[in-house]
């Protein structure tokens, strides 16, 4: 799995948080770097891979430990 370039913390965060946490890291790294979000919020699951299809990144993984969720996103455009 690639690198991450940015990873954002959003433990503790409800929505809509880690998603706009997630959309502005997005935003600060190059097309086809990749941001690591983590987030104990359970719909940033669906959210955040949601938004991300929508806006044209992808989604290189989600694995979840122990209630932490970390979704590793790669910047598309």
């Amino acid at each position: 799995m690639m690198e991450s370039k940015k990873s954002v913390d959003c433990l503790g965060m409800f929505c809509p948080m880690p998603l706009f946490m997630a959309r502005k890291a997005i935003e600060e790294v190059d097309v086809g770097e990749v941001v690591e979000v983590l987030a104990d919020d359970p719909s940033a699951k669906k959210d955040i891979p949601d938004w991300a299809e929508r806006a044209g990144h992808r989604i290189l993984g989600i694995e979840e430990e122990n209630g932490v969720i970390m979704i590793k996103i790669q910047r598309g455009v």
